[in-house]
């Protein structure tokens, strides 16, 4: 079976009445929960998405996922159940921290005019570079984010960008 089977590509692919996040829905703030949902699969985990919903919906007490999810959480989450983790926010080190990892979730946020948001993508290293889980909006696969995740994140003139390198229990 391919793990690409049972990964999430698109967000918004996800009907609205489904995997509600809050008030909202998944469709909508749900990238963080998706993120490490991505990373679980791409590590060979089949992870339950109403598991991982209300697990951060609880982080934040009170917002309850309604303004998506807190940052650094995926890492918490991570280390919480024996995961390795590495995080950082010096572009400088994504490469080799993406590197060395079995996976990874970067979040950053972007600017589209008078339009700012803030986003989570699972992404892994390969023989032909990075790949990325839920990358854009019009996601319908994995993507192929080229060969360095600080020029990816420059050209995309992304900023406040966060990585955290997930190692497999060993």
């Amino acid at each position: 079976m391919d793990i690409n089977d049972k990964m999430i590509y698109c967000q918004r692919d996800i009907p609205k009445d489904k995997w509600r996040y809050g008030l909202r829905s998944s469709a909508a703030t749900g990238c963080g929960w998706i993120a490490v949902y991505n990373a679980l699969r791409l590590m060979g985990y089949k992870p339950d998405a109403d598991m991982l919903i209300n697990y951060f919906k609880r982080q934040i007490p009170l917002l309850n996922g309604n303004t998506g999810t807190f940052v650094l959480s995926p890492a918490m989450f991570f280390k919480k159940f024996g995961f390795p983790v590495k995080v950082t926010a010096k572009k400088s080190q994504f490469d080799t921290v993406a590197a060395k990892a079995d996976v990874c979730i970067m979040y950053f946020w972007w600017r589209r005019g008078a339009k700012l948001g803030a986003h989570f993508i699972a992404l892994h290293n390969t023989p032909e570079g990075f790949v990325g889980y839920n990358t854009y909006r019009n996601s319908k696969g994995p993507d192929n984010l080229g060969k360095s995740i600080e020029k990816f994140i420059e050209n995309r003139k992304y900023f406040g960008a966060v990585l955290m390198g997930i190692d497999n229990k060993k």
